[in-house]
């Protein structure tokens, strides 16, 4: 067990031998050609594009083994060792596309240039450790491949993708991003916000006590952000809606109403009843302007209407509260 837990079942880089070096690198373009298959194959529904450069870097991967399978035939024949990634220690390793998911444009994107880095310093020290000219001098072209004067995936991107057609995924991304995290997170703002001004206030008036008025609106906004957030992965998978995964949204909306409803009730924890409700009655009105302005600003909603449907809702569910607790 401490052996597996210190890599004693791992070699050293600098201990492979030319042979073995080799059959790593056609293992590790093998792993990066499935790589960016994968990639293409996440990307081809909603980025037809960008899957198209991913499918181009694999067949650049499968060109890249190919040549290093010819070099180690014909040096040390047809029985390729099994060598992976993982059984040496202290190379870079690639996670699988599958722990990652949803993948993104942008952190595809940014995988496939961390990729070609990591490739490009491993042949560049891989080359250092052979004296044959011919495989020195093919695996210093490999280590130019993947280093370039601009990465392999900024060149295929100039290829297949236009400005037209970036503009096109960049607005997909950005609905998908709406859909998934703003728009269950706005609700979950707007709920937590306005939902729970009626019983804080209410408490607070009823009660002109600091404390037990912070340990209701505690409760309500915790118990409304635990409400919310099951609702909305209940309320929609994401399949046929494509608004991405329902656990990310009950997060999104949970967090959010729990933080809209906090606002206005941690204030409270002041003693002084006054200056507590005062410094509530501000954060309201600084909770509502930001609803309206993420109307404003991922939503499209006219300035106009958002202030008056937020500010006059929340006016009225603070009236609300004011008027029960004074009652």
């Amino acid at each position: 067990m401490f052996s597996r837990f210190f890599g004693a079942q791992r070699r050293a880089f600098d201990s492979l031998d030319e042979r073995e070096v080799l059959a790593l690198a056609i293992s590790s373009e093998e792993d990066d050609a499935r790589i960016y298959r994968a990639y293409a194959e996440s990307l081809r529904d909603d980025f037809p594009h960008s899957a198209a450069v991913f499918e181009e870097m694999a067949r650049e991967e499968d060109g890249h083994r190919a040549q290093l399978i010819e070099a180690y035939r014909q040096r040390f024949g047809e029985q390729i060792l099994l060598i992976r990634r993982e059984h040496v220690r202290g190379f870079y390793q690639r996670k699988p596309d599958w722990l990652v998911r949803p993948l993104g444009l942008d952190k595809v994107r940014a995988a496939a240039e961390a990729m070609e880095e990591q490739a490009a310093r491993f042949y560049l020290e891989a080359a250092k450790r052979t004296q044959d000219a011919g495989l020195r001098k093919l695996l210093g072209d490999l280590a130019a491949a993947e280093q370039g004067h601009e990465s392999l995936a900024r060149r295929l991107s100039e290829q297949h993708l236009d400005e037209e057609a970036l503009a096109e995924e960049d607005a997909t991304a950005h609905r998908q991003m709406v859909l998934t995290y703003v728009q269950p997170g706005l609700a979950g703002l707007m709920d937590g916000s306005v939902s729970t001004l009626a019983p804080i206030f209410a408490a607070a008036f009823a009660t002109g006590d600091t404390w037990q008025t912070f340990l209701v609106g505690l409760a309500a906004s915790l118990g409304a952000g635990i409400s919310m957030g099951f609702t909305e992965v209940a309320s929609d998978d994401g399949v046929i809606s494509g608004r991405g995964s329902p656990i990310k949204r009950g997060l999104a909306t949970g967090i959010m109403t729990t933080i809209g409803g906090l606002g206005h009730a941690l204030p409270y924890l002041i003693p002084h009843f006054w200056t507590a409700t005062a410094i509530a009655i501000a954060v309201v009105f600084v909770e509502l302007w930001v609803i309206a302005w993420i109307q404003n600003r991922y939503m499209e909603t006219p300035w106009g209407r958002a202030t008056f449907q937020v500010v006059l809702g929340g006016a009225l569910v603070f009236a609300t509260g004011m008027l029960i607790g004074n009652a």
